[in-house]
Parts: C-alpha cells; sequence; structure tokens
C-alpha cells in the first residue's frame, strides 16, 4: 500500500492542495475549521510530510535548491531558515548554493552545482546582483520562485515592501524637523533598491534636496568609516542606512569623532536586526520578517511544482520600529545645513 500524499490528505477533507499546503508550512493562515478537517485528514491517513514518503508516492524528486549570495549576512540566513522551516514541512530537502559574484563564470558553476541534482525546484534569493544573475541563468520550464524587496516580472515572487518602508522610514525624519536625510546604501541587487526609491520618493515629495547616495559594502566597519566622514559634514542632521549592521558602523564612526546620536545626529536602520534593540542607542528601523519571507516563498513553490497558479507577487510590509537613534536635529548642525544651502521648498511637502 502506497504512502498517503498531500493530495490526499486535500481530498479527504475536502479542500485544495495549497490550502493543506498553507497549514504545514506556516504560510498565510488557515480557517480553524479547515484545519480541524485537514489534522483529522492527517490522522486517518497516517501521513507524514518526510521526504522518502513524497519521492516513493509522486516518482518525483524532493530536493529543492536555494540560490543566494553571501549566507552569512543576517536577512540571507534568516531568510533560508524560514525557507528550510516550510520545506521540512512539506518533505521537501533543501541544498544550498552560494553564488559567489555576478561573473558570469562563478554564475554558471552555481547554477551547474545546482542542477547537478533532480530538483523539484529552486528558490533565488533575489537580494543582489549575483541572485539576479543566477535567477536568469537558470533553464525555462523549472519552477523557480524568487525572494526580494523588487519586483521581477514574469517570476512568482514574495516581496517584503522595501520601498514603502524606506519612504516611511525618511518621513519619520522629516517630520522631526531635518531639513534632508541623506543615504548609506548596500549594495544594490540592479540600479536601484526599493529602500533607495522609497528614501527618493519621500524627498521629493517633501520638497527636500536629493543628497548624492554614499555607497558602501556589507561590511559594517565601512559604516564606521562614513560616519567618520559625515562627522566632518556639518550639513548632515539625519542618516539613512541600508541595513543595520551599517547604521550600527556609523554610529561608531560618529562616536569616534565625539558625536553623539541622536543629539548630534539621527541614525536609521533597515532590517530590525536582533541587536537592534540592545545597541546603544536602540536604533529606529524597519522590521523584516525575513523568516515569513522564506517560509511564503517555499509555499508559493510549493504551488508551482504542485501545477497551481501561484500569486506573481505576494508582497508583505516592513513596519517602522521608531527606538532611540531617531530624534530632532541638532541646532548647531541645522545652521550648517542653512549655511550650505540645504533647505526645503515651503509649501511642497505633501
Amino acid at each position: 500500500m502506497r504512502p498517503a500524499t498531500m493530495a490526499d490528505v486535500a481530498r479527504l477533507a475536502g479542500v485544495s492542495l495549497s490550502t493543506v499546503s498553507r497549514m504545514l508550512s506556516g504560510g498565510p493562515p488557515v480557517s480553524p475549521k479547515r484545519q480541524a478537517r485537514i489534522q483529522e485528514a492527517i490522522d486517518r491517513l497516517g501521513y507524514r510530510p518526510s521526504a522518502a514518503a513524497r519521492a516513493l508516492a509522486s516518482g518525483q524528486s524532493n530536493v529543492i535548491a536555494v540560490l543566494a549570495g553571501d549566507t552569512t549576512i543576517y536577512g540571507y540566513a534568516t531568510t533560508i531558515r524560514g525557507v528550510e522551516e516550510a520545506a521540512r514541512a512539506l518533505g521537501y530537502s533543501v541544498m544550498i548554493v552560494v553564488v559567489d559574484s555576478a561573473e558570469p563564470a562563478d554564475v554558471d558553476a552555481a547554477v551547474t552545482t545546482a542542477l547537478s541534482q533532480q530538483l523539484a525546484g529552486v528558490v533565488v534569493l533575489k537580494f543582489d546582483p549575483p541572485g539576479v544573475a543566477a535567477l536568469h541563468a537558470l533553464p525555462a520550464g523549472l519552477p523557480v520562485v524568487a525572494l526580494s524587496g523588487v519586483r521581477e516580472k514574469d517570476v512568482p515572487q514574495a516581496l517584503i515592501d522595501e520601498a514603502q518602508a524606506g519612504e516611511q522610514l525618511t518621513k519619520h525624519l522629516l517630520d522631526l524637523g531635518h531639513p534632508t536625510v541623506h543615504h548609506v546604501r548596500v549594495p544594490p541587487s540592479r540600479r536601484e533598491d526599493g529602500r533607495t526609491t522609497g528614501w527618493r520618493r519621500a524627498l521629493k515629495k517633501a520638497g527636500a534636496t536629493v543628497p548624492p547616495v554614499i555607497d558602501v559594502t556589507w561590511e559594517p566597519q565601512t559604516g564606521r568609516t562614513v560616519g567618520r566622514r559625515i562627522a566632518e559634514m556639518p550639513d548632515v542632521t539625519a542618516v539613512f542606512c541600508g541595513n543595520d549592521e551599517l547604521a550600527m558602523g556609523v554610529i561608531r564612526g560618529l562616536a569616534d569623532k565625539g558625536l553623539a546620536v541622536p543629539e548630534d545626529v539621527s541614525v536609521v536602520g533597515f532590517d530590525d536586526h536582533p541587536l537592534a534593540e540592545v545597541w546603544m542607542p536602540a536604533l529606529t528601523t524597519a522590521r523584516q520578517d525575513f523568516s515569513s519571507l522564506g517560509r511564503r516563498g517555499l509555499t508559493m513553490l510549493a504551488r508551482v511544482i504542485a501545477g497551481e497558479p501561484p500569486e506573481k507577487a505576494a508582497h508583505e510590509p516592513a513596519p517602522i520600529v521608531v527606538r532611540e537613534s531617531s530624534g530632532p536635529p541638532a541646532a548647531s548642525r541645522l545652521r550648517g545645513a542653512a549655511e550650505t544651502g540645504i533647505e526645503r521648498d515651503a509649501g511642497i511637502r505633501s
């Protein structure tokens, strides 16, 4: 007698396969009544979502490949954990393949490694240029879902709305009285990522000067270097950093030069890293639920593998968390901003 499958559970419970998938993977909520029917069907059938059972029942691969850049970065690692949690619940095994760079040789090596296994599907962390390049190097017909903060055409995608969060963080600083907000940008996946787009949009809506972007690497130490530089710029009153680790680096760099946050310069981050709340000062930031992003992406991929039409883009917000690192601008730095001509056009702010 063959092992029970998820499809058997769905039929007995009188629900769709995607509903069973959502319940087992911790995806979007399933009503209590349906949960009870699904659990009853699981118990009656003795269904166990193991890798072996899936392989025996379907004759198909149970391996999911995750293609990602630097897996040591907080957002990458936490997203992968969410993918793995959902995959385990659905009986999939996960292999992680690191894409070292966007250079064709590195992308080809990563894709070749992934395709050396018989795959059920692929999850691509499209957070950086290597992820974008890997996504476009995958062969047609392979079930694929991309995860990121910027919409990708023609690919099912789980998203966190970076642009909205970037706009809200910038507006928060403007509302505190800062004449403009400087932006320390993490390496973008394309010309410009969502958090930078949101920052720029908020400044334009407010009629504020849009300063040049300050580009750094993913290393927090580059934030510290920038912080020291910003300390010597008397017109800078507020800084929006592309992630929390860089914000921590900037704060340390300002402290190296004798400046305090937020008394002299306000600094906000992005992600809500576990250290953000205990940092001194506690960071104002945007909370990205990377674990949920990974679970949502794997649930979408399971639907693609099952032949069900997935959502083209499943968005989730990144709410703003206001803590200690943002405050009104210092009078001395406001004078510096006025002296360098940074001001907001009256009557333009929305």
